[in-house]
């Protein structure tokens, strides 16, 4: 059940709320989630300080917190129903984009027109394309949900979308984009009354 978490360039974290994330999921369709009541996380990886603030596991782990309590499920700190790991990768990506401008039209009496003699034609113009390459981080936060007692994974979930790098705005976008994440887990929010 060993998972090894892989996290690089994340003080920038996370994904961006404002921009959509594409979510893959897969889950053990014969397990019932209903009878889980408790769960552990399984731990950051040992060199994550170094990239991942405190602050930002923090709101992360919160942000799980909040979703599986809605689910019903409550944290214990070791040996509960359920092993939670949490991992982040990042891919660097570029992106090209084409802005043409350019000026040209229809003159009046200009070239060959339908019929005899000279009418309305067009007369061409002049346009230019300018390209434009810029870099930008693609991230994925995965969640990994084992059975503990039986040590298999029973429910996986991945958000990918551009990493948000203002830090103003983790305490929002964070518990955003792991609501979205957690969708698609078996188990959905337990309604209040």
């Amino acid at each position: 059940m060993k998972s090894y978490l892989t996290i690089a360039l994340i003080s920038m974290l996370i994904l961006s709320a404002c921009s959509s994330i594409t979510v893959t999921s897969d889950y053990d369709k014969s397990v019932d989630f209903t009878q889980f009541k408790t769960y552990s996380y399984y731990g950051w990886a040992k060199e994550s300080n170094k990239i991942l603030t405190p602050f930002d596991q923090q709101r992360i782990e919160q942000a799980f917190a909040d979703e599986f309590s809605k689910r019903g499920l409550k944290y214990v700190k070791e040996g509960g129903d359920l092993t939670v790991a949490l991992y982040i990768q990042t891919e660097k990506k570029q992106e090209t984009t084409a802005t043409t401008t350019g000026m040209g039209g229809y003159g009046g009496y200009y070239g060959w027109g339908p019929g005899w003699g000279w009418g309305p034609g067009f007369y061409g113009g002049m346009t230019q394309t300018t390209y434009h390459t810029y870099d930008y981080q693609v991230g994925t936060l995965v969640v990994d949900v084992f059975d503990t007692k039986k040590k298999v994974l029973i429910w996986e979930s991945a958000g990918q979308g551009r990493i948000n790098e203002n830090p103003s705005t983790r305490d929002k976008s964070i518990p955003k984009v792991v609501a979205q994440i957690m969708a698609t887990y078996p188990v959905q929010p337990i309604k209040s009354k």
